[in-house]
């Protein structure tokens, strides 16, 4: 079985939590699914569970190069030699990174609001980028942009590998 979530920023990638903070259990009630790889409490999108452990170590192990593609929001306008940097590779202190997928887009229509919204600063313009990695390091995405000068303000997940979020809303799930 393959579930596609578009979860919700503020949840958490686990069916638990101690806490009490929202999880995937407040979501999806198919018992025996598991996360193929994670999404920051922080960063909305398209997260895959299944039941299949050979589905989930092909999607979510960096050795099999499956694309991850991210609608991106960053502080400010970056120029072409930035976005040249995130193609390339960033060095982070976990090390370089692959060379990504990177482009400027306008932003993506028909997207849902975000809760809380995004802090507007009229003084300072944000854009939008698409990129797609082919690892998934922890908070990778918000490191790459910040480390080229443009601190990600929202981070959404719109497809890994074959499967995408299409019309999927926030919360909203669909067997794959």
């Amino acid at each position: 079985m393959l579930i596609l979530l578009n979860k919700p920023f503020g949840v958490l990638c686990q069916f638990t939590d101690p806490d009490g903070r929202p999880t995937l259990a407040d979501y999806v009630p198919v018992p025996r699914v598991y996360p193929a790889g994670r999404l920051d409490a922080d960063s909305e999108g398209l997260l895959l569970l299944t039941d299949d452990g050979a589905l989930q170590a092909r999607l979510a192990d960096p050795r099999h190069h499956v694309e991850k593609v991210y609608w991106v929001q960053v502080e400010r306008v970056p120029g072409e030699d930035a976005l040249a940097r995130l193609r390339a590779s960033v060095v982070l202190k976990d090390g370089p990174t692959r060379p990504a997928r990177v482009r400027a887009i306008e932003e993506p229509p028909g997207l849902w609001t975000r809760e809380p919204p995004i802090r507007h600063r009229a003084a300072i313009p944000t854009a939008w980028l698409e990129i797609g990695l082919t690892e998934g390091r922890n908070r990778q995405v918000r490191r790459m942009t910040a480390a080229v000068g443009f601190p990600a303000l929202r981070l959404i997940r719109v497809a890994v590998g074959p499967y995408a979020l299409g019309g999927l809303r926030p919360g909203q799930w669909k067997e794959g």
